[in-house]
């Protein structure tokens, strides 16, 4: 399993944010080859962040380069600057969903 994460900073309130993720980005996402999940943290303050899970690299390395220059495009509405992605090896998880998907 591999997984990308995102950093940001929320220009406005929360509720602003996690509406433009659920009607915009998660949409997107669900189409994807190979997308699993998305998880998103946000703090008081506005730095958030969100981790999606992706059954290979390659189709995460698909993603970034078809499909995420329109999620950018989405999230520079609600958030300052240009976000920082991260890739990662996902080494351990227990959401049960995710191992299923990950065993099959």
């Amino acid at each position: 399993m591999f997984a990308r994460k995102v950093t940001m900073h929320l220009k406005g309130s929360i509720p602003e944010f996690t509406q433009t993720l659920e009607r915009e980005v998660i949409p997107l996402l669900r189409k994807q080859k190979g997308f699993l999940d998305e998880i998103t943290f946000v703090a008081p303050g506005g730095k958030g962040f969100g981790i999606s899970l992706w059954d290979r690299a390659e189709n995460a390395e698909n993603y970034n380069r078809e499909s995420y220059a329109e999620v950018a495009k989405a999230l520079a509405k609600v958030i300052n600057g240009t976000p920082q992605v991260e890739t990662y090896e996902v080494a351990n998880s227990t959401f049960h969903k995710i191992a299923a998907a990950s065993a099959a």
